[in-house]
């Protein structure tokens, strides 16, 4: 990616500060100013003047850093930053927690000089609320609703975050992308020759040469539901007959990632310092589930045929042969040093409004707790099943995505009375983005451009007058008025 390149998708229309982000980089490998200045062939004074945010940086310097800090100009972005921010901003202002907030530019200044500390609040916080959530749902499994005034029990020991939960925080903090596993996966997609719609037979061969494991399909009827069934004591790996050979490629490469791959598993989840034993395990399915995706879609391969066409899903699906959910996932991971794609948020919705997944390369900012925001996009699309919407959704910052949705339908073998499973899906990237998108097309992205007004949940939303709002943000006082009565639910201090 070229400097100018990336200011200009980065921060159009703005200069590029990176000063905290490079002193930050320059006290990791120990070096003063001067020592840095050295490397960068610049004076003592302009290193001074960009570290404290005096001159923004040119697209020569851009190059420079990333060529002296081994990386690629990226690594300056501000997306990061923007993400932290937004999660501190939403945390500190909830009022429950009895203090008044800063202001944004103290916590700006905190991100920027002092990430660690910010990071270490959102931590806490989101365990603050996972306890107040416990208590609740306690209070309310005794007491009924009446036990919401009692007041009564004590509140349970702190826990920490469920094994899903700080999985999904893994991957959020590494961009989506696992460097070294996505290598690897790159290069065995290489070896075998891998082929749309003729991988199955390929990885089949790999687990019976190179980890003496066969290949059967499943007979038991007790085990109808399920997708993989490794035997370890015979090396039988069992998969049920109907699965596609997308869906048979991608359970074989999950085994073979588990067994040839257990070294870099092990690397990579003692490096993470996961809590307990089911969260070190549920970690290990999801690294050999993102081993398997990139097998079947090769980072640069795949790379190559979403920018030809424009990031258009369902071309990527004929190109590839698998699922949508399957491109829309492996679209939110392309986040290599050196070859980025776009950088897209990605969710799975169910009809309740359960996230059951999600993972951002952007500052998108999604609600742990109390549900997603009614207007977005995602939901909207249950009611038109199969069809793709588009939507220009702003946040209460200011900040501008544009986003897709579909719904999917997964269901298993046994005809009529199978069990199916509904959910939507959706991506987007910041609006900065959009026009490399082929949905994007014929749209306005001006500032005047009429964007849905959106929010990361109604628990932490601040927005007064909207009428999609299910209950009160946390900690605001309601303003309670019998006299007066509309389409706004609850009014509440903005204060």
């Amino acid at each position: 990616m070229k400097a100018a390149n990336f200011a200009k998708s980065d921060a159009p229309g703005r200069k590029l500060f990176v000063g905290p982000r490079l002193r930050r980089l320059r006290e990791q490998l120990g070096w003063n100013q001067s020592q840095l200045a050295a490397r960068l062939e610049l004076s003592l004074s302009y290193i001074s003047q960009i570290e404290t945010n005096q001159r923004p940086v040119t697209a020569g310097v851009l190059l420079k850093l990333a060529e002296v800090f081994g990386g690629d100009v990226a690594q300056f972005s501000e997306e990061q930053d923007k993400r932290l921010l937004t999660e501190l901003d939403a945390a500190l202002n909830d009022r429950t927690l009895g203090h008044d907030p800063p202001h944004a530019a103290q916590l700006a200044r905190l991100v920027e000089q002092a990430p660690e500390l910010a990071e270490a609040y959102v931590a806490l916080y989101q365990r603050h609320q996972r306890l107040q959530d416990e208590h609740a749902q306690l209070i309310d499994r005794f007491y009924g609703e009446q036990g919401q005034d009692l007041g009564t029990g004590q509140p349970p020991a702190w826990t920490a975050p469920l094994p899903h939960e700080e999985v999904r925080d893994f991957f959020n903090r590494r961009n989506n992308y696992i460097d070294g596993l996505d290598r690897l996966a790159e290069a065995l997609a290489q070896d075998l020759v891998l082929q749309p719609a003729e991988r199955a037979a390929s990885l089949r061969e790999a687990l019976l040469q190179r980890c003496g494991v066969t290949v059967e399909p499943l007979t038991d009827p007790g085990d109808a539901g399920l997708l993989r069934h490794y035997d370890a004591r015979r090396r039988r790996l069992s998969l049920p007959s109907h699965l596609t050979d997308a869906q048979q490629a991608f359970q074989m490469a999950t085994q073979y990632a588990l067994l040839a791959a257990a070294d870099a598993f092990a690397a990579e989840v003692r490096e993470a310092g996961f809590s307990d034993d089911a969260t070190r395990a549920l970690a290990r399915q999801g690294l050999a589930h993102y081993f398997a995706g990139a097998v079947l879609l090769p980072y640069g391969a795949f790379l190559d045929a979403a920018r030809g066409c424009r990031y258009d899903v369902e071309l990527l699906q004929q190109r590839f042969h698998v699922s949508f959910e399957t491109i829309c996932h492996r679209l939110s991971t392309l986040q290599r040093n050196g070859a980025r794609g776009v950088p897209f948020y990605f969710v799975r919705v169910d009809q309740a409004g359960n996230i059951s997944k999600r993972q951002s390369a952007t500052s998108f900012h999604f609600a742990r707790h109390g549900g997603a925001c009614p207007l977005w996009n995602v939901h909207e699309a249950f009611a038109q099943p199969g069809r793709i919407l588009t939507q220009i959704a702003e946040m209460p910052d200011g900040s501008r995505f544009f986003g897709i949705a579909r719904t999917i339908e997964r269901h298993g073998s046994g005809g009529f009375r199978a069990q199916r499973k509904l959910f939507a899906i959706g991506l987007g990237c910041d609006l900065a983005h959009a026009r490399e998108l082929v949905y994007a097309d014929g749209l306005d992205f001006g500032r005047s451009a009429q964007a849905v007004l959106i929010g990361p949940g109604c628990r932490v939303c601040p927005r007064e007058h909207c009428v999609q709002r299910a209950f009160p943000p946390a900690g605001k006082l309601l303003v309670a008025d019998s006299d007066r009565e509309s389409l706004v639910s609850y009014r509440f201090s903005p204060g």
